[in-house]
């Protein structure tokens, strides 16, 4: 377990095939995707970059810090003639307690379409 005893963090394998789909299109689909949990917030995928439609991220400037996984970088998702600015984040160098997620992407699901597989 990573982060504190007052804001813990696990990583383990999602349960089931993670999808993401952004303008009619699916954007990311993993079996391999790992869930994590942080303290009271709801699980995020971390999908591995080979499941993902790398094509239509575009990396942005954004970046912010969290104490307890490091820097993360930001895309946009560019398909179907739409735009999602800032979606998808990764953090591609983490902290050793999160190394597990290293380069992978997490989507925000309200900036997407649609993300099945997460367990609520």
């Amino acid at each position: 377990m990573a982060g504190t005893a007052l804001h813990p963090i696990v990583i383990g394998p999602a349960p089931g095939r993670v999808r993401v789909t952004f303008a009619g299109q699916v954007i990311a689909d993993s079996s391999q995707a790992l869930l994590l949990r942080e303290a009271s917030y709801r699980p995020v995928a971390y999908i591995p970059r080979e499941d993902v439609q790398m094509a239509m991220l575009v990396r942005t400037d954004r970046k912010s810090v969290c104490p307890y996984k490091g820097e993360a970088s930001y895309f946009s998702i560019h398909a179907g003639g739409r735009v999602a600015e800032n979606a998808v984040w990764s953090y591609e160098r983490p902290l050793p307690d999160v190394a597990e997620i290293a380069g992978c992407l997490a989507f925000y699901p309200n900036k997407v379409d649609s993300m099945d597989g997460l367990p609520l």
